[in-house]
């Protein structure tokens, strides 16, 4: 038990100790055990385990972890046998981080353990008698209750388990663990009862197995899609960490650009699946800047105009990154057209009103409010009412007032935690140039004759960036100091093999 903190290791064999003695007796003379059922049990959850230990097979159909024959055992044999039923898969059954052995015991006897407990509540109402005669509706309480005790004391080994063995506060550990059970527990438990009861019958077992092959359909089918989401995840985690890795500065700016268009999503109405796209829109909406220079993105001074070209062609870059992504659907054309404006005037192509895709529009609120409410290097945030006020002022020329109105709504609902992305020591926010609509405030400009002792950001946002140039053309500090993002006309029309 190499590698496992001694209070682990000390919970594990307490849990091992306990389950032998709750099987013990089913291994004593003159118990009765019925054997043949047991072995028949013990076998169809040890073949259910079986598949993933085979490199080919554990690919194809998945891991085993069978419930519903440790369900099946509960309301068919005495405690003491049900709890041997799980020990011989619990075995053989796959490990993916060493130690091997000390996992297995813990499974093993978190299992028996279990099935023990769920068999004693299934007696306790009757469960054996209801099922040897067939009586379903009956069966249901006996049925139930063996589920729910199934997973009552699962959960309740888990949490222990993660207590002792993982840097998780006491308090945490079993956070959220019977909840996420109850719903799996439930189902399984009604295809033990099912597989119970067909197994009294006149067919026998065999019977009995009609109900395991569709089950393990499900539980496949619901592994490939685990798989597929957790693919998913890793690759847009991929994508985030390449771009904070470049554009340090705005680190973290993604993930809550993402949480905002979720809650804007939220109170549009939008489904599910369609919450996911969102999220993802706009966690990924500046992927872009990793096919912008990197000197360009951490420059010091002011962008010269050429360079502000380049960097405004990171929607058009991001999107050439994910087009080839099928899962994000909806989420590339945000991604293109996130700096789009509504009357016009923003980049890439500049499309007006409900020419810009919804997922878009939802991105642009979302990212000009975290943009206003974080700490970058060159200002603090600002406060959150502030920043809605921005927003309500621009709703209409640079907003969907629509898109305004819902993360005005859910912030009043949810509120909104506000995150340092830079420097604590950045001057005090500067005031707003009149008639500006501000998505990202620019540093102070020395082209300008304003105060060039604030620091110029690591890296910047396109913005940022293009907010430069209408400040120098006006030639006025006040709006060089405040946040003048408004493009200057043409902007996105000189474009080159971006698209």
């Amino acid at each position: 038990m190499v590698g496992i903190p001694v209070a682990a290791r000390a919970y594990v064999a307490g849990t091992a100790v306990c389950a032998v003695a709750c099987a013990l007796p089913a291994l004593t003379p003159g118990a009765g055990t019925p054997w043949r059922p047991l072995a028949l049990l013990a076998t169809l959850y040890a073949v259910s385990e079986w598949p993933a230990r085979s490199p080919l097979l554990g690919r194809a159909l998945g891991a085993g972890s069978f419930l519903p024959v440790l369900l099946a055992a509960a309301l068919l044999l005495p405690p003491a046998a049900a709890a041997l039923v799980a020990v011989p898969g619990a075995l053989i059954s796959p490990v993916e981080h060493g130690p091997a052995l000390p996992r297995r015991i813990w499974r093993a006897a978190r299992l028996a353990l279990a099935a023990w407990t769920a068999a004693h509540a299934a007696v306790l109402l009757g469960g054996p008698a209801a099922v040897a005669t067939a009586h379903f509706p009956y069966a249901l309480l006996p049925a139930g209750a063996a589920a729910l005790a199934f997973c009552l004391v699962g959960t309740a080994l888990d949490g222990g388990v993660l207590a002792v063995a993982e840097p998780v506060p006491p308090r945490d550990a079993w956070h959220g663990l019977l909840s996420r059970s109850l719903a799996p527990h439930a189902v399984h438990g009604l295809a033990g009862l099912m597989m119970a009861v067909l197994w009294r019958s006149p067919y026998g077992w065999p019977a009995a197995l009609c109900v395991l092959l569709p089950m393990y359909l499900s539980c496949w089918m619901y592994a490939q899609y685990h798989r597929e989401h957790a693919a998913h995840q890793a690759t847009i985690r991929a994508l985030v960490q390449a771009v904070d890795i470049k554009d340090a500065y705005t680190r973290g700016h993604s993930e809550r650009v993402g949480r905002a268009s979720v809650l804007i999503a939220r109170e549009l109405g939008m489904d599910d699946s369609r919450l996911d796209v969102i999220r993802f829109a706009g966690i990924l909406h500046d992927v872009g800047k990793l096919g912008v220079p990197t000197r360009v993105l951490r420059k010091d001074g002011p962008l010269t105009p050429e360079e502000r070209r380049v960097i405004e062609l990171h929607p058009e870059y991001g999107h050439e990154i994910v087009r080839g992504i099928g899962f994000l659907g909806e989420a590339r054309a945000a991604i293109l057209h996130h700096h789009e404006r509504m009357d016009g005037s923003g980049y890439p192509y500049g499309l007006s009103g409900d020419r810009i895709p919804e997922a878009a529009r939802v991105v642009a609120v979302a990212d000009a409010f975290d943009a206003m409410t974080s700490t970058r290097s060159y200002r603090r945030a600002r406060p959150v009412a502030t920043a809605v006020a921005e927003l309500e002022r621009c709703a209409g020329r640079q907003f969907d007032p629509r898109m305004v109105r819902a993360l005005v709504r859910a912030l009043d609902r949810h509120g909104w935690r506000t995150a340092v992305t830079a420097d604590e020591t950045a001057p005090a926010p500067a005031g707003t140039a009149a008639g500006t609509c501000p998505a990202d405030p620019p540093p102070a400009d020395a082209g300008t004759g304003a105060d060039t002792t604030a620091p110029r950001p690591a890296g910047r946002d396109a913005d940022a960036a293009r907010s430069d140039a209408p400040a120098r053309e006006r030639g006025g500090v006040a709006a060089a100091r405040g946040p003048a993002t408004g493009p200057g006309r043409g902007h996105g029309r000189a474009r080159g093999g971006a698209r």
